[in-house]
C-alpha cells in the first residue's frame, strides 16, 4: 500500500488484525510502526522474522523515502528529518492517536528522533541495536580495526564515509561484512541458515544514495545526537543489544539506558547486530513479553 505524504509516496504494509475479540468487547491492539535500517535498507529484512509479533501488535512495515518500494527523489531529500516527518505524516494518514515504534539500527535512530520530538504520540519504544548519537561511528571503526579482516576494513571504510558508487558496491559491502553483522555466521551455520541470509539480502531493495547521505563527510549522521534529549521520552522503552555488535556496541545501549526515564535493557549474549536472526526465539519471546506486560491494553 502507498500513502501520498510530504510530497512523496511512501510504501507501507500491514500485518495482523487491529482489533480482536476479547470476551464481550473488541480490544484494540497496539499499532507498531516497524522502521528499517540503513540508511538505504528496506522493510523486507524483517519478513518473516516479525510475524509472531502480530499476535500482540498490528505491525506496519515502512520503507523510507528512496528505499524499498517507496518513491525515489533527489539524494538531498534522504534525511533523518524527512524520515521522522514521514512517520508523523503516516500516523496522521492512518488516523492513529498513538503508535509503538520498533526501530533496528538506523530505524532505531529514526524512532528515537521521533520520540524526542513527538513524545505525546508514542505509546512505546522498541530499540534494537541502535544508538543515540554520532559517536557510534568512531566506536565501530575502533571495533573494526580490532576484529575486521583487511577486506572488511576496506569496504567498511567506504561505507562509513559515504563513498558508495552503486547499489552493487553497497551489496558487496553487506556480503563482505556478514560475519561482523551476524554472530551466528561465526558459529558454524547450516547451509539452510546461510541460504536464508543470502536470500534476505537479495530481496532487499537497497539505495546507496541514502546510505551516502547519512555517512558522507557532512552527512546527517555526523551530527546526529539526541542523548541529552532522551529525558523527553515518556513511553515504556525496551532496549535490545547484541554483546558482539560492532556497529552499535553495548556501550551505546548502556548510555541510552542511563538517560531514558522508563526503560528495560536486554543484552543478547550470542548476538551481533542482527539479533533477530542470531537469537531468534529469544528475540521474539523478549519482545512479546515486554509488549504484553507494558503495552497491551488491559481489560
Amino acid at each position: 500500500m502507498y500513502a501520498n505524504i510530504n510530497g512523496t509516496r511512501i510504501y507501507f504494509d500491514v500485518e495482523g488484525m487491529g482489533s480482536v475479540p476479547d470476551g464481550p468487547v473488541m480490544r484494540q491492539k497496539p499499532v507498531c510502526f516497524v522502521l528499517h535500517g540503513g540508511p538505504g535498507g528496506d522493510h523486507t529484512l524483517f519478513k518473516p522474522y516479525l510475524t509472531p509479533l502480530a499476535d500482540t501488535m498490528q505491525l506496519v512495515y515502512i520503507d523510507n523515502r528512496g528505499s524499498g518500494f517507496s518513491d525515489h527523489g533527489p539524494q538531498s531529500s534522504y534525511t533523518l528529518e524527512n524520515n521522522v516527518e514521514d512517520v508523523e505524516a503516516l500516523r496522521e494518514h492512518l488516523g492513529l492517536e498513538k503508535i509503538v515504534l520498533m526501530g533496528q539500527s538506523y530505524g532505531g535512530i529514526t524512532a528515537l528522533s521521533y520520540a524526542v520530538k513527538y513524545p505525546e504520540r508514542v505509546a512505546g519504544l522498541i530499540l534494537i541495536t541502535t544508538s543515540s548519537s554520532y559517536r557510534f561511528i568512531e566506536r565501530s571503526m575502533q571495533v573494526l580495526e580490532e576484529k575486521g579482516t583487511e577486506e572488511q576494513k576496506a569496504v567498511a571504510e567506504r561505507a562509513l564515509n559515504g563513498l558508495f558508487e552503486s547499489n552493487d558496491e553497497y551489496f558487496n559491502y553487506l556480503q563482505t561484512t556478514g560475519s561482523l553483522y551476524s554472530y551466528a555466521v561465526n558459529e558454524n551455520p547450516t547451509e539452510e541458515e546461510i541460504q536464508m541470509m543470502e536470500d534476505a539480502m537479495k530481496r532487499c531493495n537497497i539505495n546507496y544514495e541514502a546510505a551516502n547521505e547519512g555517512f558522507k563527510k557532512d552527512g546527517f549522521l555526523r551530527s546526529y545526537n539526541v542523548t541529552d534529549e532522551l529525558h523527553k521520552v515518556t513511553s515504556p522503552t525496551l532496549i535490545i543489544t547484541g554483546r558482539h555488535d560492532w556497529i552499535a556496541t553495548v556501550q551505546e545501549s548502556l548510555e541510552m539506558a542511563e538517560k531514558l526515564p522508563d526503560n528495560e535493557l536486554v543484552i543478547f549474549e550470542k548476538s551481533s547486530h542482527m539479533v533477530m536472526s542470531d537469537e531468534y526465539e529469544l528475540f521474539i519471546s523478549t519482545v512479546k513479553e515486554f509488549t504484553e506486560r507494558r503495552l497491551v491494553q488491559q481489560k
